[in-house]
C-alpha cells in the first residue's frame, strides 16, 4: 500500500504545453541569445575569473623559485618551475598526516550530525513530540552562541572525560554543532511531510524505525546529501575549536596547520603560497566531485 500512494505522489509525468510543439510534431528552434543574455554571460565570466584569481595566483607563486619571485613579483607569470617550495611544505609539517586527520574529522562529523539532526526532526516533525517548538529553540542554541564562548567549557570537559587531544574529542563536538541547524532545517521539512504516506504504513504494519528508514529517508536524500555535504565543508574550514582540543602534530588538521604558517614561515612568500594551494585544493577538489549532488538536492527542494 505504501508503494502504491508513493507512486500516487511521485509518479506524475510531466506533458509539455501544445504551445511548445509544432503542428509536425517537431521540437521549436531554439531562441538566439539576446543583448542582454550576452550581459549576463559576461558577468559570470567575469565573476568565475575573480573568484578563481586567488588560486590561479597561488599556483603561480608555488612553482616559482625564491630568486623569480623576488626578481619579477607575485603577479608576473613564472620564468621557473620549481616543486620545491611545495615539497618542502609537505615534508615540513608533515601535510599527508594532517590532510587524512581533516579527511577523518570531517567525514565522520557529517555522516554522524545527519545521523543525529534525521532522529531529531523525525520526533519533532513527525513524532509531534510535546514542547516540540521549545526543544527546537533549544537546539537552536547551538548555531547562535559564537564558538568562542564555548571553548573553555568544551576544553575542560573534554580534560575531565580524558578525551582531550583526540580527534574523537573533535567529531563529538562539531557533530553536535552542526546537527543543530540540520535539525532545525529538517524539522521544518518533515513538518509538511504527506500524512498519507505514514497512515498507509502503520496500516501495513510497519514500526516507527521503518516509516522512518523505508519511507522519510528515500524521500529525504536528497536533501541528506545537500547537509552531509555542507557540514563536511564546514568542518574542514573550522580552525579555533581543533587549535585547542588537539596539541599534538600528529592530530592536527589542515586549518591548523596553515594558521601556524605564519609563525614558521614568513620570510618565504613560495612556501606560503605553496601552502595556500595545498590547503584550498581539497576543498575545491571536493567541491567539483559533489556539484552534482549539491545542485541535484537543491533543485529537488526547490521542486518539493
Amino acid at each position: 500500500m505504501v508503494e502504491n500512494v508513493i507512486k500516487q505522489n511521485n509518479g506524475s509525468v510531466a506533458v509539455p504545453a501544445p504551445s511548445t510543439i509544432s503542428s509536425t510534431g517537431a521540437a521549436p528552434p531554439l531562441r538566439r541569445r539576446g543583448v542582454a543574455g550576452w550581459v549576463v554571460l559576461g558577468l559570470l565570466a567575469i565573476s568565475l575569473l575573480v573568484t578563481l584569481y586567488p588560486f590561479m595566483l597561488a599556483a603561480l607563486n608555488a612553482i616559482k623559485t625564491p630568486v623569480d619571485y623576488g626578481a619579477n613579483g607575485p603577479v608576473a607569470l613564472p620564468h621557473s618551475f620549481d616543486l620545491s617550495a611545495l615539497i618542502g611544505f609537505w615534508r615540513r609539517v608533515d601535510f599527508g598526516q594532517k590532510l587524512f586527520n581533516s579527511i577523518l574529522i570531517s567525514a565522520s562529523v557529517a555522516v554522524v550530525a545527519v545521523i543525529i539532526s534525521l532522529l531529531n526532526a523525525y520526533a519533532l516533525g513527525i513524532g509531534r513530540v510535546n514542547g516540540g517548538k521549545a526543544l527546537l529553540l533549544v537546539v537552536m542554541l547551538g548555531v547562535m552562541i559564537p564558538q568562542e564562548s564555548l571553548v573553555y567549557p568544551i576544553y575542560y570537559l573534554m580534560k575531565s572525560v580524558g578525551l582531550f587531544d583526540t580527534r574523537l574529542s573533535v567529531i563529538i563536538v562539531f557533530a553536535v554543532l552542526q546537527s543543530a541547524f540540520g535539525t532545525y532545517l529538517l524539522s521544518t521539512v518533515l513538518t509538511s511531510f504527506p500524512r498519507e504516506l505514514l497512515e498507509a504504513a502503520q496500516i501495513d504494519g510497519a514500526t516507527r524505525l521503518q516509516i522512518l528508514w523505508h519511507v522519510v529517508v528515500p524521500l529525504l536524500r536528497p536533501t541528506l546529501r545537500v547537509l552531509a555535504t555542507f557540514f563536511f565543508i564546514w568542518t574542514w574550514n573550522e580552525f579555533l575549536l581543533p587549535l585547542v582540543l588537539l596539541i599534538a602534530n600528529d592530530n592536527q588538521t589542515v586549518s591548523v596547520a596553515m594558521g601556524t604558517l605564519n609563525n614558521q614561515y614568513t620570510s618565504d612568500p613560495t612556501t606560503t603560497a605553496a601552502a595556500s594551494l595545498l590547503g584550498l585544493a581539497p576543498t575545491v577538489l571536493f567541491f567539483l566531485i559533489f556539484q552534482r549532488t549539491l545542485t541535484r538536492g537543491i533543485a529537488v527542494g526547490a521542486v518539493k
